[in-house]
């Protein structure tokens, strides 16, 4: 019987993990390495190794009602896109208020994780830890959660490229980039364009004195904003939208998504149109980077080649001189150095995971890895189900199919996955949002139940599928129920309003339409009247008004005309 759960990391992941096990009925203790909660969300002015390091200027690509956690609503006052300072306060708040933080043991580093001799019978391990005064400590713990994330070991493929032991410039990662303030007037390549490099290019392009982007594919661009303003993800992640994207053929989706795309900016035109289709890999969400190749200070170039003197080889053969930094936006590595090595298989060493959670290869289902995925859609709440489901996994309520199961369907998302991504590590990653969220709501008991909903509450139905797929719909039955999530999801369009209520529109007094007007009334009666008496009439009667009149007494009951 589980009871004792390690929770590794003290970000948001760790939180809502900490969370989970307290609603299930466990006993949750939370190794933090730092002296603080937020993980990532963190700022710092200098970079710590072995740590997440976010820039200053961050501001995350999900908007707040898309990447709340599901009980529990950002304030109705930040920003619908919120900068990384807030994201930490609102964790600071969700800790508060579930009171969190008394599970926590805080510059506690966790140095391994093993399994008992007798875990084929109690699925228990040992976990190693070093405390704040370097001192080891050993304890015994019936299930782990993992959540350190994958952004703490930078891929810095700097020796891939030929002459960058005699560059004259400077070469850093995007983990160590903090602001802007050092490319001032400087000519500097950025190498990468996700949604990192996007960032950093155009905030380093508006000081320096010229910005390259070196991409390998291109990328399809979007924006932060819909129509009118609105946050895009909350128009697109619908479960209507889902329903079409799966009903329709897969060319017309990306038919109309890429015209979309293209309506803001021709990606052909600006050398960003990649290979793959636009459903078939991540796009980039910079609502400014198109606006800076169009001024001019940002200018796209092909992959880098090598390094020359001070400047740079591209591979179509230009070559840009002077060149003052070089910043590789090029990810990140995930690293587990804690994990027992048998779960890593294959020459990569990677971590095989059955939904993105369970290793297939543990005979006790009682260690997960959390948020290790890559997603259409938000992650904060796709790591709160995940653990939701992992708790549920660990006490016994739900049941994982069988090893060979599992890697069968470990292989086959894999592969579909891989048809448009040439990393197979970086396919495995890979998860439909709404699909997968489903999935887990699903194996939880807490999917919402569509027809049920049509039938019972159409109002709120008529939300659920064609509004945003907010996480609120995953709380409004079943195990972990709230009682407000029906108001959050009605009142989840004014909360999008609210930061905007800064300033009172004055509404323009309108002036009574003619169409309104009671003559004009008049006039349409008296023409139609008009019309019909004189619809049998030549023109030659016309000129004989007592014919017309005797006329009109003969077709009128109880004759006008005595």
């Amino acid at each position: 019987m589980v009871q004792r759960v390690a929770v590794v990391g003290g970000g948001g992941s760790g939180l809502t993990c900490i969370k989970a096990c307290i609603d299930e009925g466990l006993q949750p203790v939370c190794f933090e390495s730092s002296d603080d909660i937020g993980g990532l969300w963190r700022f710092k002015e200098s970079p710590e190794s072995g740590r997440a390091s976010i820039y200053r200027s961050l501001v995350v690509n999900i908007s707040k009602e898309m990447m709340c956690f599901s009980d529990f609503p950002m304030p109705a006052d930040y920003p619908n896109y919120v900068l990384h300072s807030q994201l930490l306060q609102y964790l600071r708040l969700y800790a508060e208020h579930f009171d969190l933080l008394r599970y926590i043991s805080f510059k506690t580093t966790v140095k391994r994780i093993t399994q008992r001799p007798d875990f084929s019978l109690s699925g228990q391990w040992d976990v190693v830890t070093t405390n704040r005064d370097g001192e080891e400590e050993s304890h015994i713990f019936d299930a782990v959660m993992v959540c350190t994330g994958h952004f703490t070991h930078p891929v810095f493929p700097l020796s891939e490229f030929p002459g960058h032991e005699t560059f004259s410039g400077k070469c850093l990662h995007s983990w160590q980039y903090k602001d802007a303030d050092a490319y001032r007037g400087k000519r500097v390549v950025v190498i990468g364009l996700g949604n990192s490099g996007g960032d950093i290019a155009v905030e380093i392009s508006r000081s320096a004195e010229k910005t390259f982007v070196s991409t390998r594919q291109g990328a399809w661009v979007f924006g932060r904003m819909a129509s009118n303003g609105l946050p895009l993800d909350m128009i697109a992640i619908t479960r209507f939208n889902n329903l079409l994207t799966k009903l329709l053929p897969s060319s017309l989706v990306n038919w109309i998504k890429e015209g979309v795309a293209n309506q803001r900016c021709d990606h052909r035109l600006y050398g960003l149109q990649p290979k793959h289709r636009i459903t078939d890999g991540r796009p980039l969400i910079n609502t400014d980077f198109p606006v800076q190749m169009l001024n001019g200070a940002i200018v796209l170039k092909p992959n880098l080649k090598c390094f020359k003197g001070s400047g740079v080889v591209f591979e179509d053969g230009t070559v840009e001189f002077n060149i003052d930094y070089v910043v590789f936006c090029t990810g990140y590595n995930a690293g587990h150095p804690f994990l027992p090595p048998g779960l890593f298989t294959g020459p990569q060493k990677q971590l095989k995971l059955y939904k993105r959670l369970f290793p297939p290869s543990l005979s006790r289902p009682t260690l997960v890895v959390l948020s290790l995925f890559q997603t259409n859609g938000p992650i904060t709440n796709s790591v709160e189900m995940q653990a939701r489901w992992a708790v549920k996994v660990f006490n016994g309520l739900c049941h994982l199919p069988l090893k060979k199961k599992m890697l069968e369907v470990i292989e086959s998302d894999t592969k579909r996955n891989s048809k448009s991504h040439r990393s197979e590590a970086h396919a495995a990653r890979l998860v439909d949002y709404m699909s997968y969220m489903d999935f887990m709501a699903e194996e939880v008991g807490v999917r919402p139940n569509l027809l049920t909903l049509l039938l019972r509450d159409p109002v709120l139905w008529v939300k659920i599928f064609f509004g945003p797929c907010t996480p609120y719909q995953y709380r409004l039955t079943g195990p972990g129920r709230w009682d407000g999530a029906r108001q959050a999801i009605l009142t989840q369009w004014d909360r999008v309003a609210q930061p905007f209520r800064t300033r009172v529109v004055p509404v323009p007094k309108r002036r009574r339409s003619i169409l309104y007007s009671p003559w004009l009334f008049v006039f349409g009666v008296t023409v139609i009247v008009g019309v019909l008496l004189s619809r049998n009439d030549s023109v030659v009667g016309l000129k004989d008004p007592a014919q017309i009149l005797a006329r009109w007494s003969q077709r009128t009951p109880g004759s006008l005309v005595k």
